[in-house]
Order: structure tokens, then C-alpha cells, then sequence
């Protein structure tokens, strides 16, 4: 009798451990810096160097009741890709049916030439922490989609050599026409990383160039991501 009233006196152990995740951090800003490249080029178009991306978006977070390791990001910013090409005349403002890119290697051309495109998007991702009551010091994965809208599209031109490298101008100019561009993307996301450094990567799913105006090339992006707040 004795031993069960004690018994009954010791209180039950909690057999569900609760993981306290009030105020995270957990990724509300993301900083990203890729190299980017398009899939499906033709051999007639000339690229060279590194061509960058860069991106910044802030993010809200809402982790699941069930399961406080995985969580829902939604968000918005703005995305940028530079393409660099080499010798290559690109008629962005051309009144032509098809966006017309013309090699210019015997003839003046352009030192430095590149296409910019800017984009407002809104990312979701579906995201894992090993352990998210510490965001920064944990392991993470996040799978996800963007969806876009084209801000603005020009090519940048610098310094003006002729076909044998004599410069004949230096100057800059300026080409902008979103023309030949859709006007909507979509971009398959995926990160991996520890605490606020980590991995990305990104597909665009639908071409870059509207049905028949352009070569059907989906630019695809790898980087490192900067993380926080």
C-alpha cells in the first residue's frame, strides 16, 4: 500500500520532447550569388565568361504544428541574370520577327557586351532544419518554385575595337526592349547548406524567349546563398 501511494505521488515523465522555435530566424532574407548559363544554346551563339546572377528576397516563414522541422517560405524580390557574349551582335531592338544574333569576329564589335534581365519575383519553398531552434548553427534543405515577371531586358556595350583589337570608341551604350522576352518565368529552386551559408540551384522552366521570336533556351543558375535575419 505504501509503495503505491508513492507511486501515484511521482509525476509521469513527458514522453513528447516540444521544440521551442518562437522568434527563428530561419531564413527570412536570402542573398544569392550564382553563375549562370542557358540550357539548349546553339552552337551559332557566342558566350564567354562567367555570366552572374544575382538575387535578394525576404521571406516569411510558417513552420508546420506537426512537425517543427519542416516549414513553408513565401516571399518576394527581385532576380538578375548577365549574360555575357563574345563578338556577337544581339538585335534586342531589332524590327525583325526573330531576336537576331550575328557573329561579328572580322568586323568591329563590342570589348564588352552583355544581356541583363531583370525579374520581380515571388519564391515558395518547402523547407527541413536538422534543428530549427538554432537556424544558424543547424542543417538545411528547401525545395521550391518561383514565379516571375520581366521587369526590364537590355543589352550593355563597351569600348568598340575593330575586327584586328585597334579600339576605335570608347563609350558605353545601352539597348533596352523586352520585345522578344516572355513576360511571366518559372524557376525550379533547390538549397542546401549549414546555419546562414549554403548551395543553390536553379532551372527556368519555360524559355526564355517568346514561341518563335528566339532560340529555345531555359537559363539555369548554380550559386551560394547568404542567409539570415
Amino acid at each position: 500500500m505504501v509503495a503505491s501511494i508513492f507511486a501515484q505521488d511521482e509525476p509521469k515523465p513527458d514522453s513528447k520532447k516540444k521544440t521551442n522555435i518562437t522568434g527563428r530566424a530561419n531564413d527570412h532574407f536570402l542573398l544569392q550569388l550564382g553563375v549562370t548559363n542557358w540550357a539548349g544554346i546553339p552552337d551559332s551563339i557566342h558566350t564567354k565568361g562567367l555570366s552572374r546572377s544575382f538575387n535578394v528576397y525576404f521571406m516569411f516563414d510558417f513552420p508546420f504544428k506537426s512537425n517543427p522541422h519542416l516549414s513553408v517560405g513565401i516571399g518576394a524580390g527581385i532576380g538578375t541574370d548577365n549574360i555575357n557574349f563574345d563578338k556577337t551582335y544581339v538585335g534586342i531592338k531589332d524590327v525583325t520577327s526573330t531576336l537576331q544574333f550575328q557573329d561579328q569576329s572580322d568586323t568591329n564589335h563590342f570589348k564588352k557586351n552583355k544581356l541583363v534581365t531583370a525579374i520581380l519575383e515571388a519564391p515558395v519553398e518547402l523547407r527541413f532544419s536538422s534543428n530549427p531552434s538554432t537556424p544558424n548553427k543547424t542543417f538545411k534543405i528547401a525545395l521550391g518554385i518561383k514565379a516571375g515577371v520581366l521587369l526590364n531586358a537590355h543589352i550593355k556595350q563597351k569600348i568598340l575595337p575593330n575586327a584586328s583589337g585597334t579600339t576605335l570608341i570608347d563609350y558605353t551604350e545601352k539597348q533596352a526592349s523586352k520585345h522578344f522576352f516572355n513576360s511571366s518565368r518559372f524557376v525550379a529552386t533547390a538549397r542546401i547548406g549549414y546555419g546562414v551559408f549554403g548551395l543553390f540551384g536553379a532551372y527556368q522552366l519555360n524559355t526564355l524567349f517568346k514561341e518563335g521570336r528566339g532560340p529555345d533556351v531555359r537559363p539555369y543558375t548554380i550559386g551560394l546563398t547568404l542567409s539570415g535575419l
